[in-house]
């Protein structure tokens, strides 16, 4: 049985909180001792934004859950996607400091020098991918032979509803085509899926939720409060349960169903073993995801009426003007607007925005 570890948490233990529900959910037991750990951080957006981006406080902590539990060899891969920076969002995020001071090296999977993308066979048969890129599924040959840790947070998501693990995964293995993938993007999580468990020795998450993003995520969100640490095995099971505390029904969503089909995973809540905080996986907080204004552009041309136009639109150099409108949309006007008092609010009343803007790290 798929078990799931759950904890309460607050700003003064949170460090050993992520330690110890990573050892309820035996990362020691999940990953290859012998192999190179990779902590994939997400980086929805390079400005701080709260519940959009992971944590410093959940990466030191899974980096001293590993170190503890005997993974020395670690390594931070970062992505970046057309319309974010994760070299300045490492910065503004706080996780460089947190890696420079734990000596973990930071790569880059859109670097040369870091990783070379290589064309590869799935063995699992792929439901959409072999599809999306005739000429060939092409993979950073890094991640091959090497453990991943991914580490989400718990947040809605205008194209999947939620997004945790599963998608956690499609920056980090995807090059800056993915786009082409949105339209199919939940058969595009399962076949990522598969790849992963092919390339990968041990695959293991840890999801920080302790604010959480409710409404048009990943970016423009409303942060709530929820103190929630989450660690896990199974990608699947973890989402699943983020989606049925965050209010949803995890089987309604499709790329949680299809890889629950598949034997990926489990995707029914009734049939996950939750350890930890129990009582905390029956919380229910009634989000509610939405659109914002790149939404509805996005969703007319991969989802609507539109859709005949995908190809022109987003496979050929047209692209780049919607490329251009989302960056001056999220940075130059809801940021502005909107962003930046919610992000002042967080810092100056919540005990975790005040954790972020003092934050020391291995203090």
């Amino acid at each position: 049985m798929s078990k799931v570890a759950i904890l309460r948490t607050r700003p003064e233990t949170v460090l050993d909180d992520v330690r110890q529900v990573m050892e309820l959910a035996d990362v020691k037991g999940s990953l290859d001792s012998s192999a190179t750990t990779i902590l994939k951080n997400n980086l929805s957006w390079h400005l701080m934004y709260p519940g959009a981006n992971t944590t410093p406080w959940q990466l030191e902590g899974a980096i001293l859950g590993l170190r503890g539990a005997g993974f020395d060899d670690l390594v931070c891969v970062e992505n970046e996607t057309v319309v974010t920076s994760a070299k300045a969002g490492e910065l503004l995020n706080k996780q460089r400091p947190v890696c420079e001071y734990y000596d973990v090296p930071i790569k880059y999977n859109f670097k040369s020098s870091d990783m070379t993308w290589r064309r590869y066979e799935p063995e699992a048969e792929m439901m959409v991918l072999d599809e999306i890129f005739p000429e060939g599924i092409c993979i950073p040959d890094y991640f091959h032979g090497r453990n991943v840790v991914h580490l989400p947070t718990m947040k809605c998501h205008i194209y999947t509803n939620i997004t945790g693990s599963m998608k956690n995964a499609f920056g980090g293995l995807l090059n800056n085509k993915r786009h082409y993938c949105h339209s199919r993007i939940h058969e595009t999580l399962v076949d990522l899926l598969a790849i992963q468990k092919e390339i990968h020795p041990g695959i293991f998450t840890v999801t920080d939720g302790t604010t959480a993003g409710n409404g048009a995520g990943p970016r423009t969100m409303i942060p709530v409060a929820k103190d929630i640490l989450m660690a896990s095995d199974d990608c699947v099971a973890i989402d699943a349960v983020a989606a049925k505390m965050m209010g949803f029904e995890p089987m309604d969503h499709k790329f949680i169903r299809l890889a629950h089909e598949r034997g990926l995973g489990t995707g029914k809540f009734d049939e996950i073993e939750i350890v930890g905080d129990v009582d905390a996986a029956g919380e229910r907080w009634g989000f509610s995801t939405g659109d914002n204004a790149a939404s509805c552009v996005g969703k007319l041309f991969w989802f609507g009426p539109m859709r005949r136009l995908e190809k022109l639109m987003f496979h050929t150099p047209l692209v780049y003007g919607f490329i251009f409108a989302s960056a001056v949309y999220h940075d130059k006007i809801w940021y502005p607007s909107n962003g930046r008092k919610v992000v002042n609010k967080w810092l100056g009343e919540s005990p975790w925005g005040r954790l972020f803007a003092d934050y020391k790290v291995g203090g």
